[in-house]
């Protein structure tokens, strides 16, 4: 399974974690909530579902809308077939939220897990985003050396095109740094509260006073090989 269809994968889940939905709104919701899908096709997200109904992670079911129910008949096509994640499916889902891997702070993965983050535990967002900014650092680190190393043969554009760059990462830093702290500042509220609701407020996906993001995360930031 390459990347890009196993975070298709995950976000599908979690979409129809809120509710059943049928392809029709699930690619709506892919395109409108999740911007790393915003050029994607039908047939690339029909063999997904396919897969994920094989897997016994999701079930189809006839719509059962009054409109569902007339199209059929009067225009000689099944009516729409809806997708209602199992139980399977559930606790699937629930395990790819837990993982906090390096995929999960690569650009596009980054996105669609930070689009779940009200349904992620507070211990596994912390996990996320610090590793998220040490990413965004290294890869920054690197851009300053490949500036500093090659300044002199740019023109003005390109040096231009790469001080835009840099200043997008550092963007995304500290909009993660003013999340972490947030995070961190919620969780000590919590336990200086007391202690069995810090515990709970641990493994819910509650997200706190978190600050509002800028920029969709990992949407129009440089590969740092691009200079």
């Amino acid at each position: 399974m390459s990347r890009r269809s196993g975070i298709l994968e995950f976000a599908v889940l979690g979409l129809l974690r809120e509710s059943p939905m049928h392809g029709y709104e699930l690619r709506k919701r892919l395109n409108t909530s999740l911007g790393v899908f915003r050029a994607f096709s039908y047939g690339t997200l029909y063999p997904c579902l396919k897969t994920l109904v094989t897997n016994g992670w999701l079930i189809e079911e006839p719509g059962n809308t009054r409109e569902d129910a007339l199209a059929a008949p009067l225009t000689g096509r099944r009516a729409k077939i809806v997708y209602r994640l199992t139980a399977e499916g559930k606790e699937h889902f629930e395990e790819l939220l837990s993982q906090t891997g390096p995929d999960a702070y690569e650009d596009e993965h980054f996105a669609a897990r930070f689009a779940f983050f009200g349904q992620t535990s507070r211990d596994v967002r912390m996990r996320v985003l610090e590793g998220r900014r040490s990413r965004l650092e290294e890869r920054l680190e690197k851009m300053r050396a490949s500036l500093a190393r090659t300044r002199e043969r740019l023109d003005d554009y390109t040096l231009e095109l790469q001080r835009h760059g840099m200043e997008s990462v550092e963007r995304e830093v500290r909009w993660l740094n003013e999340l972490i702290e947030s995070e961190r500042a919620g969780r000590d509220l919590k336990r200086s509260e007391s202690g069995e609701s810090a515990q709970q407020d641990t493994t819910t996906g509650s997200a706190g006073g978190l600050p509002r993001p800028r920029d969709l995360p990992g949407t129009d930031t440089p590969d740092d090989t691009a200079t």
